[in-house]
């Protein structure tokens, strides 16, 4: 097992409320390459998901930790990972999204136990909400548990944060809902009580670089940097930037079918 594994110390809380993280997850090309690298960097184990031979879920010690899907050629879309979001209502999730200037590019579609829909905010930026349908009082695929900092990389954080408040219903006062708090020129995102995910402006709607685009940065937290790194090139990835944060450092890296992914060693968005 690569040594840029997930630690558990990292993980986040279990979460309960609506709005919150719940799930991240791929759309590729091949899937078998998919396995292979990211097997390779995190040492995840799969199993079959529920749509078939096209989708696996990624395990860590045993844990759901993320969903792959190569889906990326016959619905045209682009290799990304992509974050979840849970919601009590997908049907009123999407009406929000499209009245705030958003897209929903698929769904509600029932997977399973819930339902899903893929959209993008008024910036392009990709996105998921995901409703439980199951008997058991979850939010998310994983049992409510969410294995991944988010980042937001907007046109206006100040801006995005009323759109995603809006349809996700944070700072609704909900029990182990999401509120939001404005950081300096940031805004971070508390769910249940645990920060989770942070926005920051500065991106640029029409840059041919994907990393300059509107977009969610899906951050996965190891105890070594420099290690995973080197596991992600030599299995096929390249690593696109290294940055040095106030609490640890952070990198990068681009799958060889194209995706895009952090992995961090930062404990927390709070901390970044």
């Amino acid at each position: 097992m690569s040594t840029g594994e997930p630690r558990t110390a990292h993980e986040p809380a279990a979460l309960t409320g609506a709005g919150a993280p719940c799930w991240v997850h791929l759309v590729t090309r091949d899937l078998q390459d998919a396995q292979r690298f990211y097997g390779g960097v995190f040492g995840w184990a799969f199993r079959p998901g529920p749509l078939g031979r096209d989708f696996v879920m990624a395990r860590s010690e045993g844990v759901p930790v993320a969903g792959i899907a190569a889906v990326a050629s016959a619905y045209q879309v682009a290799v990304a990972w992509t974050p979840y979001f849970s919601v009590r209502d997908a049907d009123v999730a999407s009406a929000r999204i499209r009245e705030r200037s958003g897209t929903v590019a698929v769904g509600p579609l029932a997977i399973g136990t819930g339902r899903a829909v893929l959209a993008a905010d008024r910036d392009g930026a990709a996105f998921g909400v995901w409703e439980w349908t199951g008997r058991a009082a979850s939010l998310s695929p994983s049992g409510h548990r969410a294995h991944a900092w988010l980042r937001l990389r907007t046109r206006n954080a100040f801006d995005a944060a009323i759109f995603y408040g809006e349809v996700l219903d944070w700072a609704s006062g909900e029990l182990g809902g999401c509120e939001v708090a404005y950081v300096k020129e940031e805004v971070l995102v508390r769910c249940n009580g645990r920060p989770l995910a942070r926005i920051s402006s500065g991106a640029v709607e029409s840059a041919p670089d994907p990393m300059v685009r509107p977009h969610w940065q899906v951050q996965f937290p190891v105890s070594d940097v420099e290690a995973t790194v080197a596991a992600a090139e030599r299995f096929g990835g390249t690593l696109m930037e290294r940055r040095t944060v106030s609490h640890g450092s952070e990198a990068t890296l681009r799958d060889p079918d194209g995706g895009l992914f952090t992995v961090t060693d930062v404990r927390s968005p709070a901390d970044d």
